[in-house]
């Protein structure tokens, strides 16, 4: 196997596919019914940014 040095979490196949979910996950839920837009939409929103969260954190770490 030829695998390229990670110079970066970003550069993961799975934080890559996890973003790419995410994005889904949003685009899906705008199609929700209107009466779950607060609560139910709101929570998977939420939960499907964590990876993003997690990026961030790595990123506070490093300073």
């Amino acid at each position: 196997m030829n695998r390229k040095p990670i110079q970066s979490h970003r550069n993961l196949e799975v934080y890559q596919l996890a973003l790419d979910v995410a994005m889904q996950i949003f685009e899906l839920s705008k199609k929700f019914p209107v009466e779950e837009r607060y609560s139910l939409t709101d929570q998977i929103r939420r939960s499907s940014r964590s990876v993003q969260l997690g990026e961030y954190m790595l990123d506070v770490e490093a300073l």
